[in-house]
Formats: C-alpha cells, sequence, structure tokens
C-alpha cells in the first residue's frame, strides 16, 4: 500500500501545483489588463529592470539616476509599479512552467507534449514582453502578447483536465486491484476524457454538424480574442459610444488598411497612431464579430443541452451573457476600468468554456464509436 500512496501522493502534488498554476496565470492576464489600461505599458522604458534598477526607484539618488539614465522617460512611480508587479507575477508563473515541464519529463504516465508546448509559449511570451516595452508597445506586439497570456491559460486549463483525469483514474485503478495496477499505471499512458464522469454510451447522437458548430464557435471567440486586441492595442475601445454599432458612419468610411499589422513608423505607438476612420473601423468590426459570436455561442449552447447536459449549455449561455453585459457596460460608461479589466478576463472564460465544449462534444463522439465497436463484437461472437 507504500507504493500506492506514495504515488497517488506525488500525483496529487503535480495536480495542486498545474490548479495553483492556472490559478496564477489568471491572475497575470487580469494584471497585463490593468497594466495596459492605466497607460502603465510603459511606466518602466528598460526591461526586465525598472530604469536600471530591479525594483521601481524611489529615494531622491535613485529617480535622480534614473532621470539621467532615461531622460524621455518621466519616472511615474504608480506606474511604474504597475508594470513591474505584473513582471514579478508572469516571472513566477515562468519558474513554475519550467517546474511543470520538468516534472512532467521524470514521470512516464504525464503528458509530455502540452508541458512542452507551454514551456516554449511561456519563452515566447517572455520575448514578447520584452518587444513590447523595447518597441514602444507596437500594436501587433500587444495584441500577440495578450493572445500568448490567453494560451498560456488555455494550455494550462487542458492540462489540468487531461491530468486530473489520468489521477483520478489511476486512483480507482489501484483501488481495484492493489499496488501493481498503480506501478503498471505509471509505465503506461492512461486513457483520458474531459467529462467528470465516467465513459458512458452517449444516448444522443453527435454528428458532424454539431463538431463543426463546435469548432466555429471556437475559432471565431478565438478571432474575436484578437480582435479586441487590436482594438485595445490601437486605442480605439471609446471612438463608438453608441449601440449597436457606431454613430460615425463606419460603412462609408471602413478602412481595411486599420488591420495592416505594421503600424506606420512612430517613435511611439502609445495612445495610437491610427487616424479617426481606422480606429472606428477597427471598433465596428469588434462589434460585428461579437454578434457573430454570440450567435454562434448561442446555437452551441441549445445543440449541445442533450449530448452534454444542461450543466454545459447553461455554462456557455452564462459565460456569454456576462461577456455582453460587461461590452456594453464598456461602451454606455466610457471604459471603467473594472469593467475593461473584467471584459478582458471574462472574455478568457468563455474561452475556456467554449474549449472544454469542443472537448466534450470530440470525446463523447468518441466515446459513442469505442461502445458502438464493443456492442459489435459482442453481437459477431455471441
Amino acid at each position: 500500500m507504500m507504493v500506492k500512496s506514495k504515488h497517488l501522493d506525488q500525483d496529487k502534488g503535480y495536480l495542486f501545483l498545474l490548479y495553483g498554476s492556472l490559478f496564477l496565470a489568471l491572475i497575470v492576464v487580469a494584471l497585463g489588463a490593468f497594466t495596459r489600461l492605466t497607460e502603465a505599458g510603459l511606466g518602466c522604458p528598460d526591461w526586465p529592470g525598472c530604469y536600471g534598477f530591479l525594483t521601481v526607484p524611489q529615494s531622491a539618488e535613485h529617480i535622480a539616476k534614473a532621470v539621467q539614465a532615461f531622460p524621455d522617460a518621466p519616472v511615474e512611480v504608480q506606474k511604474a509599479w504597475n508594470e513591474m508587479i505584473h513582471r514579478y507575477v508572469a516571472g513566477t508563473l515562468g519558474l513554475l512552467v519550467a517546474l511543470i515541464a520538468f516534472l512532467a519529463w521524470r514521470k512516464p504516465s504525464r503528458d509530455k507534449t502540452l508541458p512542452s508546448i507551454l514551456l516554449a509559449v511561456i519563452c515566447f511570451q517572455a520575448a514578447l514582453g520584452m518587444w513590447t516595452v523595447t518597441m514602444n508597445l507596437m500594436p501587433i506586439v500587444v495584441m500577440g502578447h495578450l493572445l500568448g497570456g490567453f494560451t498560456t491559460v488555455t494550455l494550462l486549463f487542458l492540462l489540468c483536465l487531461f491530468e486530473r483525469r489520468r489521477v483520478h483514474s489511476a486512483a480507482n485503478v489501484s483501488a481495484e486491484t492493489g499496488d501493481e495496477a498503480i506501478v503498471g499505471a505509471e509505465q503506461q499512458d492512461v486513457q483520458v476524457n474531459i467529462d467528470d464522469e465516467p465513459a458512458s454510451p452517449a444516448p444522443h447522437r453527435i454528428g458532424g454538424k454539431l463538431k463543426l458548430l463546435a469548432v466555429s464557435a471556437l475559432v471565431a471567440v478565438g478571432l474575436q480574442i484578437a480582435l479586441g486586441g487590436w482594438t485595445s492595442a490601437n486605442y480605439a475601445a471609446v471612438v463608438c459610444t453608441q449601440l449597436p454599432v457606431c454613430e460615425a458612419d463606419w460603412a462609408g468610411n471602413y478602412d481595411v488598411s486599420a488591420f495592416h499589422p505594421i503600424s506606420p513608423t512612430n517613435e511611439t505607438y502609445q495612445y495610437g497612431v491610427l487616424n479617426f476612420d481606422q480606429r472606428v473601423t477597427i471598433h465596428a468590426t469588434h462589434r460585428i464579430g461579437a454578434m457573430v459570436v454570440s450567435v454562434l455561442v448561442l446555437l452551441l449552447a441549445f445543440a449541445v443541452r442533450r449530448p452534454l447536459g444542461a450543466i454545459a449549455s447553461i455554462s456557455l449561455v452564462a459565460a456569454l451573457l456576462l461577456q455582453i453585459s460587461l461590452g456594453v457596460t464598456n461602451v454606455v460608461a466610457l471604459l471603467p476600468l473594472s469593467v475593461a479589466v473584467a471584459h478582458n478576463v471574462c472574455g478568457l472564460l468563455l474561452l475556456l468554456v467554449v474549449v472544454k465544449t469542443t472537448l466534450g462534444v470530440f470525446a463523447r463522439q468518441t466515446s459513442a464509436a469505442r461502445t458502438s465497436l464493443r456492442e459489435s463484437g459482442r453481437l459477431s461472437h455471441g
């Protein structure tokens, strides 16, 4: 029994590390949004330190040195702290991800693909954080940094789902057959389902149309998040103050050049460099994208209510309604800081819900196919 207990305790500790990292990653995304929305992205003009120091210069002597070293970047202590706190927390997350990858490769039964991808993403995310500062908030870099944060959280979320199921499966096997089973499970992959309940025959058939709808909703949410990042990076969030699309003649002045990935050359991109029509184009497209996402997510919620259950359907609708409410509040209240940060975090929440639903659709389809195959085998031997 000691072998079984040792292995299970190690896996539970690994799961605790994954859950903690996921929670910290959510905080990093929220802090990133807060930093961006408080115009603190250039609170420290260098990287990874701040005005040449490991922390924010506050004494008269340190501030004098900072001014001398960066005469074009006056010290704003509050903005500098916003930026450095974000860096400290993001750096801690990077160390945890490195630990996850290390522990994953030490144990044969643990998934190694996701931790390896996650480590690569977090390294690239650090580079994007550096380029955000050194390239003076170039929109494509700022948007990429936001998408990198969302990707990090999504990968951690998937890893938590898969590892939790693997650990629960191994625990159930060991409870039934003893230490030999748990040791054997360490040497082979455990079949993972993303549903919380054991695999069972699907009561409702899942066809290709539902899978296509799930993938379409997932892609639409991802593109909408990118549009939101582009809107924020180009300071286009408050150019339209009326609903449903914009009070300006956005259709008549629609300018596709607003989406060119390389922005016009400028010393700094803080506060934006695009003209009014281009910003209106970005904002209007983001709102139209929200309408498309709403339709697809509602259709998906209706379609999965039977094969995946009421909870999956309600989760989709609740996340969508919350995100729409926050978006409308941003418009009518002219982008209050707390609501704008919540809008970023809720966009991530909606993404995770759609990801889990999509996985559920494909996992249930696979489960149904296996059940059908087993039934066919029994009939052929009956």
